[in-house]
């Protein structure tokens, strides 16, 4: 039996891959908030990366087929996965010891992930930059600019994720985890 606060995770997960289909600046969306919120508050491991995994996957189409038209996928898109899914790792080692530092300091690691896994593979695909070292640098210096997007919207997203749901959790007891049965 599904209860009240797994549906709200679900529902939470689904809104923020949902924020991505709005406009938004470059790099400010919810993916890393959404995976390092998902890690941290998802009873069962499994089922919170598969729901964080669909949420990606669904919102991928929308945006390759519809929205940006390159398809059903993007060459650095296993870079992008690659980050998500660690990211939510992140979420379970801070899960037993969420504090402000620990939720920041997973935000922010987060965020150089992305920059440092996406730039690389950006650069790994061959065609944008040479394949070679000054190539490589060349990527990571062209991304400079939106890694203060990144970061902008991985600490908005991840304030509004993790301190709205311990203000929820505040008010209703059905969103704490000694109220909640074990999903999945």
């Amino acid at each position: 039996m599904l209860n009240t606060r797994f549906i709200t995770l679900v529902l939470i997960i689904l809104a923020a891959a949902t924020m991505r289909l709005i406009p938004h600046p470059p790099n400010v969306t919810p993916i890393a908030a959404m995976a390092l919120f998902g890690g941290a508050y998802f009873a069962s491991r499994k089922a919170g990366l598969l729901v964080m995994l669909m949420a990606m996957v669904l919102s991928d189409l929308v945006l390759g087929l519809f929205v940006y038209k390159y398809g059903l996928f993007h060459g650095a898109m296993p870079f992008v996965y690659f980050s998500f899914i660690v990211t939510a790792g992140f979420g379970l080692l801070i899960r037993n010891r969420l504090s402000p530092f620990s939720i920041g300091t997973a935000a922010l690691s987060a965020s150089l992930l992305f920059f440092v896994a996406t730039n690389f593979g950006t650069w790994l695909m061959g065609s944008l930059y040479p394949m070679t070292l000054d190539g490589l640098i060349a990527s990571y210096i062209a991304a400079i600019p939106f890694y203060g997007y990144t970061f902008a919207g991985d600490a908005f997203y991840t304030l509004l994720f993790f301190g709205g749901f311990a203000l929820a959790q505040r008010y209703l007891s059905a969103l704490r985890t000694e109220h909640a049965t074990q999903t999945l």
